[in-house]
């Protein structure tokens, strides 16, 4: 099959490369069975007509604007594989075309999810400190080291959002028989009940929870939409982990409650990437940090390009895509968080 008779894909997966998202084997399989031009956000508009006009999918989230979209008329499918939908192209039009947009976030959110529970049990064990008085030899052995211990098992957990992520950390719990809160505005209540958990409020979630894992992405309704007076409300001694954005909470305000002994906290993400170096979160007791590092991981940059292939294949029958998430046109631009820069 010469290239003229393969279905062309535009490929400009920044800040991902496409040996990065596919294994070798994959890759392979990939160019065998399409023509592939690789490309980034600033040569694209640059391409030949002809070459534009040809390409049926687009590998990565470039810009794109009304202009560049009238000249990809074959386009079929935009396959995001940053993960966050940004609002970087003219979506109305998009989907007036028919044209899917797909997002392979969910790759991510089992190991996101298993590092999750290793932070909640961190927090509840103390078992990073007591880690570290053992290697400076001030440990506490037995009971004398569970002063302030607590069991995941039995406890009251609560999630903020119940996307992939948060479903992924219900399956992960389902073992210590906790009883779970869900709060999530954009599901209906019987959702949440049929997958076992308990709809309720975000006061409510709050205040009954021994540890809450907030897993909501940032829309234009909640960014910073957690609070000081939000922390004040939690049980004293609660574990508040952030897996999702930064972006959803006041981090000051997190900090403060943590700094106070309020609450104890980890977060896998910060509202800078890196932090400043002489930041409090750095050397805050209580608090466990992470360096948005749950789910970078090989396995699942991997599962992206074989999550791509198989869609690919569907696309290719005529058929709507299956594997990737698809955007939905009622909340893709409400969708506010920041591009990564790190893999």
């Amino acid at each position: 099959m010469n290239n003229s008779e393969r279905p062309l894909i535009l490929c400009a997966p920044a800040p991902r490369t496409l040996d990065l998202i596919f294994s070798a084997e994959a890759l392979c399989r990939l160019q065998a069975g399409y023509e592939i031009v690789e490309t980034d956000e600033t040569r694209l508009p640059a391409l030949p007509d002809e070459v534009l006009a040809r390409a049926s999918y687009i590998i990565g989230q470039p810009a794109i604007d009304e202009a560049l979209l009238s000249r990809l008329t074959s386009l079929r499918c935009i396959f995001n594989v940053e993960g966050n939908l940004m609002n970087n192209m003219p979506y109305p039009l998009l989907f007036e075309r028919g044209i899917h947009v797909v997002t392979t976030t969910e790759v991510f959110a089992q190991p996101v999810a298993e590092l999750g529970i290793a932070l909640a049990l961190n927090l509840m064990r103390g078992i990073v400190d007591a880690d570290l008085d053992f290697r400076q030899g001030r440990e506490k052995w037995g009971g004398e080291g569970n002063g302030d211990a607590r069991l995941l098992y039995g406890a009251d957990v609560g999630l903020v959002g119940y996307g992939g992520l948060g479903r992924a950390l219900h399956r992960l719990l389902v073992p210590f028989q906790t009883r779970l809160r869900v709060y999530d505005p954009w599901l209906p209540r019987s959702i949440i009940v049929e997958a076992g958990a308990e709809p309720t409020d975000l006061h409510s979630v709050l205040e009954r929870s021994d540890v809450l894992f907030v897993v909501a992405g940032v829309t234009s309704e909640n960014q910073n939409f957690l609070g000081a007076q939000h922390f004040a409300s939690m049980r004293k001694g609660a574990s508040f982990i952030l897996l999702s954005r930064a972006d959803v909470v006041d981090f000051d305000a997190l900090i403060q409650a943590v700094r106070s002994g309020h609450i104890t906290g980890a977060s896998d993400v910060f509202p800078e990437e890196p932090m400043p170096a002489d930041h409090p979160v750095r050397s805050l007791p209580g608090f466990l940090r992470s360096a948005h590092r749950a789910g970078a991981l090989d396995a699942a940059f991997k599962k992206m390009g074989d999550y791509v292939l198989e869609d690919l294949e569907l696309l290719d029958q005529g058929l709507p895509p299956q594997r990737c998430k698809k955007a939905e046109r009622e909340t893709v631009q409400r969708m506010r968080s920041r591009p990564v820069d790190v893999n």
